[in-house]
């Protein structure tokens, strides 16, 4: 799954069939993320290889979107780690063991996550935003 969180809470998200691959990223970046991005949001991404898109921080900044990246392993500073351990938590309490069962679980487990947490996330990494 790959998928964003803003100070409003959680973004677009991507459930994948396989491994994220650039090619991948760029389909979510373009389809699903850009959509939900408004002029003067700052994209903070870790320093993946995947999230090295050529042409990617040109882009976005014509939408007025800035593009930021993490130094290498820092999850101390995204707050979308948080999120993801919430997830991950969730999902093993659900013990979902086929793929449906599995998306079910996540459907829950994503909705699981709130707006308060994705403040408290961004707040705890020292990211004090003001939610426009």
């Amino acid at each position: 799954m790959i998928g964003a969180l803003s100070g409003r809470g959680r973004g677009a998200g991507q459930l994948l069939d396989r491994a994220l691959t650039q090619r991948s990223f760029a389909f979510y970046v373009a389809h699903c993320l850009a959509p939900t991005l408004r002029r003067g949001d700052v994209l903070v991404l870790a320093n993946l290889p995947v999230h090295h898109l050529t042409g990617l921080r040109q882009w976005l900044a014509k939408r007025g979107v800035e593009v930021v990246f993490l130094p290498p392993y820092s999850p101390d500073f995204s707050p979308i780690e948080q999120a993801w351990s919430k997830l991950k938590n969730k999902l093993r309490t659900g013990a979902a063991r086929s793929y449906d069962a599995l998306k079910n679980a996540l459907h829950e487990a994503i909705d699981w996550i709130t707006s308060q947490d994705a403040k408290n996330w961004f707040d705890h990494c020292g990211y004090h935003t003001q939610v426009a």
